[in-house]
């Protein structure tokens, strides 16, 4: 009879998020996934499978999580200009938040590994379609009400460029850019919507 995990998967998800995003995928070495995951060595065989398999799963649950509430986040905001504002700050906490922001950096480590990784490449993309799709919807909310003043075809390009220009900031984090930096990238990103 199999024994029961003793352990939370999701839990071990989103540590593995942070250990990935710290390391980076080539330098995140099994034993510091077992050290930091707090699991076995056979345990994460039986449940994730290989380092590869663990870290597609991170991405994916990192990634699903991060959209899902920004989706909810746009939805609820009565102003289409304050919820991505507000879309942007948060990133801006995460990322200079010294507890949370190597979660973000699996992002950095996933874009390294796309270019030989077909899986995580495709992932990428579908992801970005997925919320430049977002924003578009978000965007032709606010045009709608009034509140923005743009034509149907500039929104698509608006919404690439608020994605592309939120997920550089995961990489100018990681580059060493401080909180002030980071704000001044938001507050002139946020221009395009004027």
């Amino acid at each position: 009879m199999a024994r029961a995990k003793e352990f939370d998967t999701e839990q071990v998800l989103r540590k593995a998020t942070s250990v990935f995003g710290a390391y980076g995928y080539e330098g995140t070495s099994l034993s510091i996934l077992l050290k930091e995951l707090g699991i076995a060595r056979q345990s994460l065989y039986d449940t994730y499978g290989t380092k590869h398999d663990l870290f597609v799963s991170a991405l994916k649950f990192y990634v699903q999580q991060k959209t899902e509430a920004s989706v909810l986040l746009l939805e609820r905001s009565t102003s289409v200009r304050e919820g991505i504002q507000h879309l942007f700050d948060e990133a801006v906490n995460v990322l200079t938040d010294p507890h949370r922001r190597n979660e973000c950096f699996i992002i950095n480590s996933a874009v390294e590994q796309a270019p030989q990784q077909h899986e995580i490449a495709s992932f990428i993309q579908t992801n970005n379609r997925w919320m430049e799709n977002i924003l578009y919807t978000a965007l032709l909310r606010g045009c709608a009400a009034g509140e923005l003043q743009f034509q149907e075809q500039e929104l698509r390009r608006i919404s690439r460029f608020l994605n592309y220009t939120r997920l550089s900031l995961t990489y100018a984090a990681k580059s060493g850019a401080t909180e002030e930096e980071l704000r001044e990238l938001v507050l002139t990103t946020l221009m395009v919507l004027d």
